[in-house]
């Protein structure tokens, strides 16, 4: 192994480091507490280091954002290839979108509550970004119904996922209440 292959190796590994260590804290003690003097301090690496990667916080917000979008990606498609029958793909998905939110609030909150420097819907998304949605895609495009592009109905359904995500965690939803808004979602959304 050259020298270069070697250091390139090392900054590989120090980002994901930094990216982890983010993620960590955020999931801690929220997306306040991630300040590029405590990462540096907690990963024993100078602030310059830190910057040599990232230019500041709203960076590395982003890349755990992609790091999450490849996670969310993953989740999605694992769950509604578990599924037999169309209605049952639509629910396991719903189920694993929301737990996603659920488990990894600061990596949602990267995602789609904080500003991580990073197009959506626009021909510079990056490749995870898309890919989450084509995750969602696969399964909602085939119960869009007739007439309804597949992708607007699955920018509808997301929609409501992260409503129901949100005002979940915000406490504006009675729990009890979750399983029923989760049925009533597919049942009259989707065509099944």
């Amino acid at each position: 192994m050259s020298v270069q292959e070697r250091k390139e190796r090392e900054r590989a590994s120090r980002e994901r480091l930094i990216v982890a260590t983010a993620r960590e804290l955020a999931e801690q003690q929220g997306w306040d507490a991630v300040t590029t003097r405590r990462l540096a301090e907690r990963i024993e690496y100078s602030q310059p280091v830190l910057y040599s990667h990232f230019r500041g916080k709203r960076e590395i917000i982003g890349a755990v954002a992609l790091e999450g979008a490849t996670e969310m990606a993953a989740a999605l498609r694992a769950a509604a290839s578990e599924a037999d029958g169309r209605r049952a793909r639509v629910a396991a998905l719903a189920h694993a979108y929301l737990e996603f939110a659920e488990r990894n609030p600061a990596v949602y909150d990267a995602l789609f509550q904080l500003d991580g420097g990073l197009a959506f819907a626009q021909e510079d998304t990056p490749e995870p970004l898309k890919d989450a949605f084509a995750a969602l895609l696969e399964t909602l495009g085939e119960v869009a119904g007739e007439g309804l592009h597949p992708a607007l109905f699955t920018e509808l359904f997301w929609s409501a996922l992260h409503g129901l995500a949100t005002l979940t965690r915000a406490g504006r939803l009675l729990p009890e209440g979750a399983e029923e808004r989760l049925d009533l979602l597919v049942e009259r959304l989707a065509v099944l």
